[in-house]
Parts: C-alpha cells; structure tokens; sequence
C-alpha cells in the first residue's frame, strides 16, 4: 500500500458536484491498493499515519502527532499512486491491485484508521470520478510505503 499524506488546513472530495467528504485541520491522505498488499501492513500504516508528528509544538517545530492536535483525516483511494513510469511515456498500472481485491483493502484501512485515531475519518467513493480540493499546510506531504519500510 501507498499513502500520500498532506497536511492540510481544509481538504474535501465531491463526486457528481456532491461533496463526500470534507475536513478542516489534519490530513488529507491519497491511498493506492497493491496486489499482495496484507493485513499486518495496513495495521502498521493505519498506526504510522495516526502516529506521524507533522504537526508544530509551541516552539514551532513538527512535533505533535494528529492525535494530540484533534485534527481531521480524508482518505480518497486512488490506484494511480502505484503507476509504473519505466517504459515508454504511458503509465502502467500493473502493480496496483485490481478494484475487487483494491476496495475490500481500502475499506478495511479506512476502519484501521478509525480505530487508531478513535472515531470516524472522512473519505471520497472508491472508484469514483472524484474531485480532491486541498489547502496544503507547510506544505507538508510525504510518501508512506508499506513495502519500503521507511
């Protein structure tokens, strides 16, 4: 699996003009299924994300995780993360997992997170035509991978 998280002061995600899903302060967090992507590594991305200190203490430095500042999380899925740019100037998209095995994968990292943050996060519709809006704070964006382990 990977994430692309972005703190943010506000993001939403709409689909058909509708918004779905909108949060203020926290992360907004593009997610890209694997094939092979497994149980224990949602588990520890789910606590990762949760985890992470992106956010400034009082002396200004990344210091406070999105538990201790109450912030707020979108997850939108997007299988483009897993792009392959190796040959030629098309993307391949072989690595990502294929919707059937992608969504049961994205729903179940969506309840880990709910968990680890301890209530509900706001997401976009797998699959979906969807419009992402975001103001990034810092910015601040990083790249978790689970197969990386960084």
């Amino acid at each position: 699996m990977r994430l692309v998280i972005q703190r943010v002061l506000r993001a939403s995600v709409t689909v058909d003009a509708q918004t779905v899903g909108a949060i203020g302060v926290g992360y907004l967090v593009l997610v890209g299924s694997e094939e092979g992507d497994q149980p224990d590594e949602l588990d520890r991305l789910a606590q990762k994300l949760v985890n992470l200190r992106l956010f400034d203490d009082e002396a200004g430095v990344m210091n406070r995780s999105i538990l201790e500042v109450s912030g707020e999380v979108l997850l939108v899925s997007q299988f483009t993360l897993l792009a392959s740019t190796k040959k030629g100037t098309r993307p391949s998209w072989h690595r990502a997992a294929k919707p059937e095995q992608a969504q049961p994968c994205y729903e179940a990292f969506v309840q880990r997170v709910e968990t680890a943050l301890g209530r509900p996060v706001a997401t976009g519709i797998f699959g979906a035509d969807m419009r992402v809006e975001l103001v990034n704070d810092g910015p601040v964006t990083l790249i978790l991978d689970s197969r990386l382990r960084e």
